[in-house]
């Protein structure tokens, strides 16, 4: 099994060092990963400026492709030019130092890249762990492939995409694994304002981790409040499918020139 690892975290980070280290035991894992972190970039593309590539030493026995770009730049490159001659059968991205579960699954850069491996007919997979003092990459990574190897003898069709989060493992063991829902709720946010010392006002995005109001008891949020590991099931179709006739009902037209 070929296997593509990225992650938004970049190439350094121990997430990353861990999960290559399962994945390995599964099949050829070929690293391309950002140079330096891209969290919350969400699904951008470099689209004005070049995607500077080098190889470089991950760990003293792993070597990886460090991209000067974003996580879907990583995807991109790799699927159409690094491992063009024999394509990925699995995209990895993680694991993400912190959940990406809710809203900000939106934002995130390590889901990000595992919606660029399903746009390309690619089963793939985000994996994030919950945030924590102590954060237990080796065990998450453990546990990660544990479930990648049993969503794989379910011979996945393409585009499958997947949303993995582990809870914090220092508090104790994963009490089990949920396949839930995404929370859409807003998340509780405010602007600081500051100014620097010539009295320029700037402004500091401040909250984005609590979400307002209760979780709904069948969401990612809920269940990994619980101690639960979450698999959340995606898709890239932003369709709103149920109001396709509404609208067409209303007959908007362009008015005339």
């Amino acid at each position: 099994m070929r296997i593509l690892l990225t992650n938004d975290d970049g190439i350094l980070a121990p997430g990353l060092v861990a999960m290559h280290r399962e994945l390995a035991r599964m099949g050829d894992v070929t690293i391309v990963a950002p140079t330096t972190p891209q969290s919350a970039v969400g699904h951008a593309i470099s689209v004005s400026q070049p995607l500077f590539c080098q190889e470089i030493d991950v760990t003293e026995t792993v070597r990886g492709h460090s991209v000067d770009g974003r996580p879907a730049d990583c995807v991109k490159l790799a699927v159409l030019e690094l491992m063009a001659g024999a394509p990925p059968d699995l995209v990895v991205s993680g694991i993400n130092a912190g959940a990406n579960v809710g809203i900000n699954v939106l934002y995130s850069g390590t889901v990000a890249a595992a919606i660029e491996g399903a746009f390309y007919g690619l089963p793939s997979m985000a994996v994030s762990l919950a945030f924590s003092d102590r954060m237990d990459f080796r065990r998450a990574a453990h546990l990660a492939r544990g479930v990648i190897e049993q969503v794989l003898a379910h011979r996945l069709p393409g585009r499958t995409l997947l949303n993995l989060n582990l809870p914090d493992l220092s508090a104790g063991p994963a009490r089990g694994l949920r396949v839930c829902r995404m929370d859409i709720r807003q998340t509780e946010e405010t602007m600081v304002r500051r100014a620097d010392p010539r009295g320029r006002p700037y402004f500091w995005m401040a909250g984005g981790t609590a979400p307002a109001g209760e979780a709904h008891p069948e969401s990612d949020c809920a269940a990994l409040a619980e101690g639960y590991a979450t698999l959340t099931p995606l898709e890239f179709d932003l369709t709103d499918a149920p109001a396709l006739a509404d609208v067409a009902g209303w007959r908007i037209s362009l008015p005339r020139p």
